[in-house]
């Protein structure tokens, strides 16, 4: 139990994929820009996570490697990952109109969202069982909304800076992600202090 705890926690702080693992950069910068947009999509990708991990670790387990299929590992995950995603997207349009709206574009990008693929693939690697798998999704949607709200807020203070001329727009954006990323690598240390495993 201690080491789903410790894999739950280690991909919020530790083993973050936006801040750590530079995955899903593309709505990390697009969507971070307001609060309720970055926490509804945050929700979102957390959601499909977890159901695309509950989907495709049996379907590699049980179908694809006992049959010699491997190969189609990223076709069958992304062909998973784009059915839950429009499922998402239906129901946003259908009972949250105004939260389908405010994503705009970057709602149907969860699809080609590549922290979501990667969650999937690299839980193989990893060799997580089945549950160790979804404590890791679950871990990584949420490090995915700590990054995105905690980023929201970086956000608002650079927009309210004058930064010079030549820093203005994106590249003081990503001077600010980058800085939000090196807060993240003293928590190694804790949570092997808690947990006595390496991170």
């Amino acid at each position: 139990m201690a080491n789903l705890f410790f894999i739950f926690f280690s991909m919020i702080l530790v083993n973050n994929y936006v801040l750590v693992k530079f995955l899903g950069i593309c709505p990390f910068l697009g969507v971070s820009k307001k609060l309720d947009s970055a926490f509804g999509m945050s929700c979102a990708v957390i959601f499909v996570m977890v159901l695309a991990t509950a989907v495709t670790w049996p379907l590699e387990t049980y179908i694809l490697d006992p049959n010699g299929l491997h190969y189609l590992q990223t076709i069958v995950f992304i062909l998973v990952i784009a059915v839950l995603v429009q499922f998402i997207e239906i129901f946003l349009h259908k009972y949250m109109v105004a939260l389908y709206n405010s994503l705009g574009v970057y709602l149907p990008l969860i699809t080609t969202n590549c922290c979501v693929l990667g969650v999937c693939i690299l839980n193989f690697t990893n060799g997580y069982n089945y549950p160790e798998a979804l404590f890791c999704a679950a871990g990584s949607g949420f490090g995915f909304m700590a990054a995105m709200v905690m980023f929201s807020g970086v956000r608002k203070r650079v927009d309210a800076a004058n930064p010079p001329e030549c820093f203005k727009g994106l590249p003081i954006t990503l001077v600010a992600a980058s800085i939000t990323s090196l807060s993240f690598m003293g928590f190694g240390g804790i949570m092997n202090s808690i947990f006595g495993i390496a991170a």
